[in-house]
């Protein structure tokens, strides 16, 4: 048999020869896939998942290219997809293991890079189940599961594309996760992108060209080689205009029309992050699975990750150093900071927040009324931000407070809003100076005594004695003894221990600390080895106050931003912070940040004049004390915060590519469910196919059904549909039962109603009656 194309002349003996060295579709189009599918193992690579060494996950390109070397092999050699997909995962199941052993350990061979991963593995499970550790400090667990994720993935697309010739298979499944993996790290990988957009197109425009080609050499229709060449050139045209107008809109995209759909993705991720975090060492620092989210309960994981994502604009009216506080617990168990007893109150527009609760700021000295108006930019966490005391917004909002059954009244928990944009109105203290001589000062807190009212007894001086071990109270002893000013009065020790943990104390910031096994008691475990981030140096202080019968309890939100000359302060995602508030009988709370490392930026207060007895409630210049004056005071200014606005930085691009690549990719996938195969029609397979296609919908035939009688059925369903299902049915018929032979006109027709078939039958889906009444015919 000989196989003529104009130019040249092929044997079949030749191309049996030439098969095993040269795939039929072009070491290209193997390139091209290889290219698309390393994309994604340089992305996951690029985002620093398992946190650790930096090249920890430098094995995934290997990973991901062996896996396509196993696809593209097995689709060559033969194989059903079942023997392919088993041979290749216990091939990937022997193998990973080593790889990922080699990473754990330095030196040793492949025996013992097996078994470290093997006990990386056990300890990984014990460590979540046994010994019931928060988290677990192993890593091989998870670097195995990337690396047999990113191997099953290439061996798909290697499959896919040589086997089943379904490029568009693959081309959907890397895109979907380099853009999931893309939308989860806070690294730039546009380049990545542009990267997989012209392999996928070159890819999908190569395949589309070599079955042309195939096509017209059946048909002896023309040149088939000068065909493919004019493909390829006017889709190599098309692809480098399209990625060329894509990154031109990129460059000079300059807002997120779209930012608002992902508004509040971010504090889901941390939501959902912080369980991934507790498996797997994960959500390292290029990934979004880290932060606070300002909910009821506040769980010490292993490691404090954020990004410098700017998320809150906001007006300052005056020159105050301010931290923008969200939350405050005053129950904790160890690991997690929680409420107790927590009631919600829906609050209207303006309304004052806190009257009646123990945090009404009408009854403290040295404190103003200030407005501040806030914009939230990258993310919606509901919370209202304040500095200190939130006594009204302007929008309707809910606020939680907390109690003790035996003690009234109800302390200030935490403030949410649906609102974007909002007025909050705070008091805050005046702190003293020259111009304010009746501000709070060290002297007067000095002087404040231990007056505590019951409901800050019962809720702010509770704790778990089980909690304070023999490292806490031997720190406890510490700072005592080192400080003797600590043992006078509440403000020294608070102030004592506050710069024993941030300066004197030899104790670490350390942002990750899932190397050390604290098991269920933080503060311990921050008092044995002196390492970790602001929550554990917060909930230490607060339990050591409590220790020493002062009332305190932890704070979380932002710490100061940059500030323009405007006015409008801009506060990062990194700026999240924990820190302390220790309550003063009639001054209320007064803040402390011990987060050593250079961390905290609290100023601490100026000693002021020597106070001999608890100052008279101040007058006068400070007439805001008033709380008649207090309650005029909150009525925001109307028309929303005022600041800046805009939409989350550097998403413009990203959402301007995904469109781009989504519309390309789209029409693609139209066009070619549109066209159908453009393989030989053979009417057996033809009908097989539609059979097949029916049958999902619930319309198989039954197996006293002839050919004719099947057809007939559907033709009543879908009567448009019925001459195209009799030209399957006289095809099938005549080839397989009357030894027929169909010329190429009659190919030609059966391949088209197949084609209008493929979308006909979609319409079954929305014939839920007559299927009903099918299934109560069957015998």
């Amino acid at each position: 048999m000989t196989t003529t194309t104009f130019g040249s002349v092929r044997t079949e003996a030749t191309e049996q020869r030439r098969f095993p060295l040269a795939p039929a579709e072009g070491w290209t189009t193997l390139g091209l896939v290889l290219l698309l599918c390393l994309t994604l193992a340089w992305s996951i690579d690029d985002a620093s998942w398992v946190v650790g060494p930096r090249g920890l996950t430098d094995y995934l390109p290997l990973a991901i290219v062996l896996g396509v070397a196993w696809g593209f092999v097995s689709a060559k050699v033969g194989w059903s997809r079942w023997l392919a997909h088993l041979l290749g995962a216990t091939f990937a199941a022997l193998l990973m293991p080593m790889i990922v052993g080699a990473r754990l350990v330095e030196g040793g061979g492949p025996v013992e890079w097996f078994q470290a991963t093997a006990a990386s593995c056990v300890n990984a499970y014990f460590d979540l189940t046994y010994r019931a550790l928060p988290f677990t400090t192993q890593t091989g667990h998870f670097l195995l599961v990337l690396g047999l994720l990113v191997w099953a993935t290439g061996q798909y697309a290697g499959y896919v594309t040589f086997h089943h010739r379904r490029p568009l298979n693959a081309v959907i499944v890397i895109g979907v996760g380099l853009v999931a993996n893309m939308s989860l790290t806070i690294r730039d990988q546009l380049p990545y992108l542009v990267i997989y957009s012209l392999a996928a197109l070159f890819l999908l425009i190569r395949f589309h060209a070599y079955d042309e080609r195939l096509l017209w050499m059946r048909h002896r229709i023309g040149d088939a080689a000068s065909l493919g060449s004019l493909y390829l050139r006017g889709g190599a045209v098309f692809v480098a205009s399209a990625v060329v107008i894509a990154l031109v809109l990129t460059s000079g995209a300059s807002s997120a029309p779209l930012a608002s759909l992902w508004k509040g993705v971010d504090q889901k991720l941390i939501e959902v992050g912080r369980e991934f975090q507790r498996v797997f060492r994960g959500g390292g620092q290029g990934t979004r699975f880290n932060g606070v989210d300002f909910s009821g309960t506040a769980s010490i994981q292993g490691s404090w990750t954020t990004d410098p994502t700017p998320v809150l604009a906001i007006t300052v009216p005056d020159n105050g150093h301010y931290y923008w506080r969200a939350v405050v617990y005053d129950k904790f168990d160890g690991l997690t900071w929680s409420w107790s007893k927590p009631a919600g109150s829906d609050m209207g527009a303006s309304t004052a927040l806190l009257d009646g609760t123990g945090d009404d700021p009408g009854t403290l000295k040295a404190r103003k009324i200030v407005q501040f108006g806030i914009t939230e930019l990258a993310f919606d966490p509901q919370s209202v931000f304040s500095p200190d005391t939130p006594i009204g917004v302007n929008v309707a909002s809910k606020l939680t407070t907390v109690s003790n059954p035996t003690a009234k009244p109800d302390f200030f928990a935490g403030l949410n809003a649906d609102a974007s944009r909002y007025t909050v109105t705070a008091s805050v203290p005046i702190v003293y100076s020259a111009d304010h001589p009746a501000g709070v000062s060290e002297n007067q807190l000095r002087v404040a005594g231990s007056s505590y009212p019951d409901g800050i007894r019962a809720l702010y001086l509770d704790y778990d004695p089980t909690l304070i071990g023999t490292a806490t109270r031997k720190l406890s002893e510490t700072i005592l003894a080192r400080y003797p000013e600590a043992a006078k009065n509440p403000y020294d020790l608070a102030r004592s221990i506050n710069n024993y943990l941030t300066t004197d104390g030899g104790f670490t910031y350390d942002a990750d600390v899932r190397d050390i096994d604290c098991g269920r008691n933080i503060v311990e475990c921050f008092a044995v080895h002196k390492r970790g981030y602001c929550e554990y140096y917060a909930s230490t202080m607060v339990m050591l106050l409590r220790l020493n019968g002062v009332p305190a309890r932890l704070a979380e939100g932002f710490l100061p931003g940059q500030r323009d000359p405007s006015g409008v302060e801009q506060i990062l995602k990194s700026n999240s912070h924990a820190w302390v508030e220790v309550y003063f009988p009639g001054f209320g709370w007064q803040q402390f940040d011990p987060t050593g490392g250079g961390v905290g930026q609290d100023e601490p207060l100026p000693p002021g004049p020597r106070v001999s007895a608890p100052p008279a409630t101040p007058r006068g210049s400070l007439a805001a004390d008033d709380p008649g004056e207090l309650r005029r005071s909150i009525r925001p200014t109307s028309g929303g915060a005022a600041g800046t606005t805009g939409g989350g930085p550097g998403s413009g691009p990203f959402i301007v590519i995904g469109l781009l690549l989504a519309i390309v990719v789209g029409g693609l996938a139209f066009l070619a469910w549109q066209r159908g195969p453009r393989t030989t029609s053979e009417p057996e397979i033809v009908w097989r196919s539609i059979v097949r296609l029916a049958g999902r919908f619930g319309f198989a035939p039954r197996p006293s059904q002839t050919v004719f009688e099947y057809t007939s059925a559907l033709g009543e369903v879908l009567p448009n549909a019925r001459p195209d299902l009799q030209t399957v049915a006289r095809a099938k018929v005549e080839v397989a039962y009357g030894r027929g032979h169909l010329g190429d006109d009659r190919l030609r027709s059966l391949r088209d109603a197949q084609r209008r078939l493929r979308v006909a039958l979609l319409g079954l889906l929305f014939r839920r009656r007559e299927r009903r009444e099918r299934r109560g015919r069957r015998p």
